[in-house]
């Protein structure tokens, strides 16, 4: 009885080391965690990381560390952890499997709000839609049309598909294809265009407007007119060039040419 009394004795101090040490290392643990996370946070914020994504990181951060220190406390007090690393990788394994394209998106959405390859407001075509940018979120981003439709992209397929940015630079180039009537002056033609490129504020005059003759079509000459202009009066030129050429062309004596077929009729 002696014996077995000096044994639990024996145990029960060893254990109450082991505890007290565990304590102490989870206290000390946690307290060099929080503030770990806290300069993360800092450094983060230091270097313009996207705030949208700040909280995420934070938060992924915070629960790896814990979850590792609270396994190594459990070490410290006895507790055999490689059965239940394994479960844990098991479950992890099968979770992952029938999640497989929602971590996709997850991490689509990390890659985008890393690397930026638009933000919100710019106007994109991505995965056969065009919009602007309204929200990134961490599975999904929205775009929104002109006619105030909402569209729900995966991040997964738009991190790894093509895509164009419309907004990305600060200038776009606006093109035309205009036609005049064979017979019609071209240098006439040439001289209006420029007239009406010079008389647009928002037309910039470097890199210089570009207008040649591009096609000698069934129906027309065609002239090409090339501009470059601030990319957010891109549709505003674009349109005002429209109108602006044909009524100008008509009181120049500038014929807009349409498409014609000329049928003979041969009585035999």
């Amino acid at each position: 009885m002696e014996q077995i009394i000096n044994t639990i004795k024996t145990y029960a101090l060893d254990f109450g080391y082991r505890l007290t040490g565990a304590i102490l290392a989870l206290i000390i643990g946690l307290w060099i965690i929080k503030k770990f996370v806290e300069a993360v946070a800092k450094i983060m914020h230091s270097k313009n990381v996207d705030d949208s994504l700040q909280p995420f990181l934070r938060s992924m951060l915070n629960i790896s560390l814990k979850a590792l220190l609270i396994i190594s406390v459990l070490s410290m007090l006895g507790v055999e952890m490689t059965s239940f690393v394994a479960i844990l990788g098991a479950a992890g394994l099968a979770i992952g499997l029938a999640l497989s394209g929602t971590l996709q998106n997850f991490a689509g959405g990390i890659m985008i709000l890393i690397f930026k390859p638009f933000e919100v407001g710019h106007v994109i075509t991505a995965q056969g839609h065009t919009g602007s940018v309204f929200e990134i979120q961490i599975f999904n981003t929205i775009l929104k049309t002109p006619d105030n439709k909402h569209i729900i992209i995966p991040n997964g397929g738009l991190s790894t598909g093509s895509m164009v940015n419309f907004s990305k630079e600060a200038t776009r180039r606006v093109d035309w294809t205009f036609g005049i009537g064979y017979g019609d002056d071209i240098d006439k033609a040439k001289e209006v265009l420029s007239t009406l490129i010079q008389t647009d504020s928002r037309i910039k005059q470097d890199p210089e407007p570009f207008i040649a003759v591009s096609e000698l079509g069934d129906s027309s000459v065609n002239l090409a007119v090339r501009v470059w202009v601030d990319a957010s009066d891109y549709w505003g030129v674009y349109f005002a060039m429209n109108e602006s050429v044909y009524k100008t062309f008509d009181k120049e004596g500038l014929s807009i040419p349409y498409p014609q077929m000329d049928v003979h009729v041969q009585n035999n």
